[in-house]
């Protein structure tokens, strides 16, 4: 894990216990998004002494100091990722449930657009856009 965002947590007074150097690598290793099930199951294989609700209270923690976001991407479930992984938008078709990335670019002038008209300062940074795939809205044209 890297040791700048330990660091950083204890800076900030938080305690570094062996479980929480675990869920946070895990999560920073992932070249995924992941769910708290996910990464609670994971580490299972590794250690007993951990429980989910261990691995709930360090995401909370992590997207609270911004090292990680949570996103909901349908199914009703919620991902995490760590902030490294970088802006995107998620596409998320509310019918197959496919899941696409796309240019965080796009969001620009939206952003640009509240902080002018309403004075309004949005997290972008990491945002779902539910809606259909072209196949499945094909699939409801042609029915």
């Amino acid at each position: 894990m890297n040791q700048t965002i330990e660091s950083t947590l204890r800076q900030r007074g938080y305690r570094m216990t062996p479980q929480r150097e675990m869920i946070m690598e895990t999560l920073f290793h992932a070249n995924q998004h992941l769910t708290a099930e996910q990464i609670f199951e994971e580490l299972q294989a590794r250690t007993r002494a951990l429980n989910i609700a261990t691995v709930y209270r360090t995401l909370d923690l992590l997207v609270d100091e911004g090292l990680a976001s949570r996103n909901d991407l349908g199914e009703d479930r919620i991902y995490y990722a760590a902030s490294q992984h970088g802006p995107h938008i998620h596409l998320v078709c509310r019918q197959c449930g496919s899941v696409n990335e796309s240019d965080h670019a796009l969001l620009e002038p939206l952003g640009e657009m509240l902080m002018r008209e309403y004075h309004f300062f949005a997290d972008l940074g990491h945002l779902s856009i539910f809606g259909l795939c072209q196949d499945c809205h094909a699939s409801t044209q042609a029915g």
